[in-house]
């Protein structure tokens, strides 16, 4: 299944958008759970042009050269239903260098353990703090019928996310230092 199909699509779905508009939410809105770069977005926005998912117009630039405003047609939004309404297992655990350290920690020395999750702990309030600062950008919690409710639940699970990391490691760390 190629799944940046439907980010892209799930995107457009929203509202029409040239690649590099696409590029700046994969960097900026979608960037917590999904990722993609240059080189993937534009030979899927290719396939789904060609696959009929999508259409474009050209779009007159006043900084450079003109650029291609991409849409979702009739049959990219129908797909994009079905996909969105197909159950699905759950995905096992994505693979986590941190916790696989962790596992081994045994292996290091003492100091240096304690140093290696206050050194974690620290990055993971940073991207917490970075979190709440994107959840300013919301004057009210969005209705469910509005498109930025999605965007508000992800960054939601994102923040809970960070929280939960946090305390687990500030655990870790009381129990090292027991």
């Amino acid at each position: 299944m190629r799944t940046l199909k439907y980010a892209i699509v799930g995107m457009l779905a929203q509202k029409p958008m040239t690649g590099y508009d696409l590029m700046q939410e994969f960097e900026s809105t979608l960037n917590e759970f999904w990722s993609a770069n240059h080189s993937q977005i534009y030979p899927e926005l290719k396939k789904l042009t060609n696959e009929g998912s999508i259409t474009y117009t050209m779009k007159q630039s006043e900084k450079g050269p003109d650029s291609k405003l991409y849409s979702i047609t009739e049959a990219g939004e129908k797909d994009f239903l079905e996909w969105l309404n197909d159950d699905e297992d759950i995905i096992k655990t994505p693979k986590d260098p941190f916790r696989l350290r962790v596992f081994f920690s045994k292996s290091m020395k003492e100091e240096d353990r304690l140093d290696f999750f206050m050194d974690h702990r620290l990055k993971h309030r940073k991207r917490l703090k970075h979190l709440q600062k994107q959840l300013q950008k919301f004057t009210h919690i969005p209705t469910k019928d509005e498109d930025a409710f999605g965007d508000y639940l992800v960054l939601m699970s994102a923040i809970m996310r960070e929280e939960s990391t946090i305390e687990w490691i500030e655990k870790c760390i009381e129990l090292l230092e027991a």
